[in-house]
Order: C-alpha cells, then structure tokens, then sequence
C-alpha cells in the first residue's frame, strides 16, 4: 500500500445515538480523506464492553448511510488490514503481542498492585485529586515477574515513561506542545480483563492500519504526549494530528443530551433534513474561504481544508440550523418535499383533502418539518378566536362590518358551482365591483372566517378551495353566528 496515500478512521464506541461530536469527527475524516483522494475507514471501539448498547452498531452503520459518508473499509469491507472491531482484534492477541514487544524493549512492565496499594498513591495537590503510579513493579526480577504470572496474580501492563526531559507533541491546529516527562503517568496498556486501554488500541490499529491523520476532540490534546512516546517506543512514524474545538449549545455549555439536540437522532426527530444537519456540522469549527454557507457533500469535499480549522469553541446555533433547513426545503423538489411533509399532514388532518395543494402552500413558509403543525391545523377544525381579529386598519374593516360583509357574501357563495380557486375570486371581484368594496375589504373578514388565523399559508380563495364548498358554507355560517 502506498504509504503516500492519506488514510483516515472514523473509530466511534457502540455506545448509543450518535453525538454531533462524533457525527463532526466523521464528517471531517471524510471530508480529508475525499480532498486528497484517500480512503476513509470505520472501525467500531468496542475493548469497554460495559459501556457498549445493544443496538448502537446498527445506529453507526445507518447514519453513515444516511449521510453519505460511505467508508472504504470496515467491518463489512475488508481492505486487508482487518478485523475492524476491535474485540476480535482482541481475540486474536494483538494487542498483547505488541505489549509485549514493549516489555521486550523495556518500554512497558507488567504490574501486580492491587486497588489497595493504587489507592494509597492517591494525594490531593491544589484541590485536585491526583493519582499517579510509582514504578514500584517496574523493579520486579524476572523470576518475581515468573512466578507471579504462573501464579495467576492479575496483573495490568503498563508504559514505561521516564521521568526526566520533556516530550513534544506536534498538533496541526495547536503546533508543538511540550510537557515534562515527569506529568507523565504510566498509563495502563493492558487491563486486568485482558482488554487494550482505548489509547493503546488507538496507536496499535491506527499504525496498523496505515492512518495518516487523526481526527479527534481537543479534549484529547492533553494525553497527546503518551500516544508519541509510544510511537517512538515503536519506532513508528506519527500521524498528522487534527484536534478539533469544543461543541456548546448557545449557553456556551458542553453540548449535552439534555439539551436536547445533541444527537444526529434527536435533530431527525425535530424535522431536520440530514443535508442540512451535515452543512451546518461541517460549519462547526471550520470556515471556508469565500462566505458561502450552503454546501452540498461534493462541494464540501472540493472546499475543505483542515488547516482553516479553529480553535475556538463552536456553538451549535439552533436559528441558523433552523434558517439552513428551510433553504434546503425551500430548494427542494416539489415532488420530494411532499413525499417528506406527508406524514405529517397526515398527523393533524383526518379528512380527506388535496394533500398536494396544501404541502405546495406551506413549503416555502416552513423552517423544519414539525412547523407544519401549526400551518395547517385550521384544516382540521377553525381554533377558538377572537372577534377582534376582524379587526384590521389597512383593509378598513372591524367586527360589525365584518358580519355583514360576511352576510352579504354567504348567498353568494352558496350558489357558485366551480369551487376552485381562479372561479371564487372572480365571483368575489365581481361582487366587489358591484358594491365598491375593495377586494381587502372581503378576503381579510373571509380568511379569519375560514381559519381562525391572522397568518396563513395561502390567501381566503385558496383555502376555501381546499376546504371544499361545503365546509366552507358551514364556516362561515358558525362565524355569522359568533359575530351576531
């Protein structure tokens, strides 16, 4: 495999919906890899098996799926560099094979304190609870280490960092970062379970499995130094490391569950479109050249350059995904757009109607697909109002002459023929001209007397045509009624 190639992983945790975070994390793999003609992979974290949802590697598979961010290996596409689930990776010994290739070279040990001993190392130092291990089996002889062992002694293994100098870790983002050996604990490779520790499997798999740049969340940043020590432990080449800002909500908290729109699911579920929730994803953080904001995934493959990536925290701004997802709407086919809204005129209209007109009526006045709701419940039933809703100073008209107006109309209406909406308003203009009203003076006491509503999708001829004639009628007649 040409080493040249840029390869990317997209390596998410079973662990139930999926994260803007993660969905971010993927997205930008992608998007690296698709730039410079690369491969992007998937592999599925699964050494915390506690942690792991029934279900959740089936939400991975079909978001991916759903976004278009189609991988060119994984665990049902193998490139040669498999298994891509990292419990199978597991059962094969991989990853104590190379543990042990670290003994070997002294840059890992094997460790038997137990959770007593561990707790004793715990100190308070500033406030902060710290932990850090003291090398005591590093000093272990090999027949201590043997007999032990044979014995059955858990035991965990652990890297071997030393104490003294400094270790520079290079970020594309943030540069070079450099801390003192001494911060560095001996973290844990090998659990007492058998499993790899998450940052252990990470460098095994990602070498292995020829990754060229790491995606990742700044949160990440500050054990960056231990995945170069065991690279260079290795003698392996470093990837390029890409980690990126922060997601808030628009309190500038960590993006939670219990905000609500934390997860790709949750944003479906609030009438989202996915071409949408990826534009505004790919935004979080990274900002192209020109000030274009609507992308398609092509064009986001053609325009992104990781390098303009910030550092700065990202909010995940709800009005803007809101104003994205109705140009979205707005640009969409009409023939889609009432596949999608369907269901939900479906939700709140029992009667039989022409669907069509009404998603044709309430497309471009839409933000996201839960708004049609209250576009269209008039439909159903007209909501209780009131009468000073009659009232409008532009069309000159008020609740008393809105009754006669609406009485003058009532015959008129009961004897047309052709319900449509083009044969209404030339029977109401009609009868405008014969009375000198001006057409205002009509359709404003008419719609409020058809809707309930002061705004709605459409004009009173048009909604009167959707209604039928016999609906109509009995509005207008009940209107009558509350007015008198």
């Amino acid at each position: 495999m040409a080493q040249n190639k840029v390869r990317t992983r997209f390596a998410p945790s079973p662990t139930g919906r999926m994260h803007v975070g993660n969905l971010r994390t993927a997205l930008y793999a992608y998007l690296i890899a698709k730039h410079e003609g690369g491969d992007f992979l998937l592999r599925i974290e699964d050494t915390d098996q506690e942690r792991e949802v029934e279900g959740a590697v089936d939400i991975i598979y079909r978001t991916l799926q759903k976004t278009g961010l189609l991988h060119d290996e994984g665990p049902d596409k193998d490139g040669g560099v498999g298994p891509y689930i990292q419990s199978q990776r597991q059962a094969q010994g991989i990853y104590l094979e190379y543990a042990k290739k670290l003994i070997d070279k002294g840059e890992a040990y094997y460790c038997f304190c137990d959770q007593e001993r561990l707790d004793s190392l715990v100190q308070e130092l500033e406030g902060k609870t710290i932990s850090k291990y003291d090398k005591h089996c590093l000093h272990l002889s090999k027949e201590e280490i043997e007999a032990k062992l044979a014995a059955g002694v858990p035991y965990v293994i652990r890297q071997n960092n030393p104490l003294e100098g400094t270790t520079t870790f290079v970020d594309e983002l943030y540069g070079d970062i450099t801390v003192p050996n001494e911060e560095l604990d001996d973290m844990i490779l090998i659990k007492s379970d058998g499993f790899p520790t998450y940052n252990f499997a990470n460098v095994v798999d990602d070498h292995l499995m020829n990754i060229t740049h790491v995606v990742r969340g700044n949160e990440y940043l500050s054990s960056s130094p231990k995945y170069n020590r065991l690279y260079e432990a290795f003698g392996w080449e470093v990837p390029t490391y890409i980690h990126c800002p922060l997601i808030t909500d628009e309190e500038h908290k960590k993006l939670s569950k219990r905000s609500g729109h934390s997860s790709f699911e949750d944003l479906l579920e609030q009438g989202f479109l996915t071409e949408a929730i990826i534009n505004l994803v790919a935004l979080l953080g990274w900002s192209p050249e020109d000030n274009n904001e609507i992308f398609s995934l092509e064009e986001l493959v053609k325009a992104f350059d990781y390098r303009h990536i910030s550092k700065s925290p990202a909010v995940l701004d709800m009005t803007k995904l809101k104003w994205m997802n109705g140009e979205y709407i707005k640009a969409m086919d009409d023939d889609k757009f009432y596949e999608m809204a369907l269901p939900y005129i479906k939700e709140v209209l029992t009667r039989d109607m022409d669907f069509k007109k009404i998603a044709s009526m309430i497309k471009t006045r839409i933000e996201v697909f839960t708004d049609i709701k209250d576009q269209i419940d008039f439909f159903e039933a007209v909501p209780d109002y009131d009468n000073e809703m009659y009232t409008h100073k532009k069309m000159k008209t008020n609740p008393e002459n809105s009754l006669t107006l609406l009485t003058e109309v009532l015959p008129i209406l009961e004897a047309q023929e052709k319900f449509d909406n083009d044969s209404l308003f030339e029977a109401l203009q009609e009868f405008g001209k014969a009375k000198e009203y001006k057409t205002g003076y009509i359709m404003w006491p008419l719609r409020t007397a058809v809707s309930g509503k002061q705004a709605t999708p459409g004009g009173a001829t048009e909604l009167m045509s959707v209604l039928g004639k016999e609906e109509t009628i009995a509005r207008i007649k009940a209107a009558i009624e509350k007015l008198s």
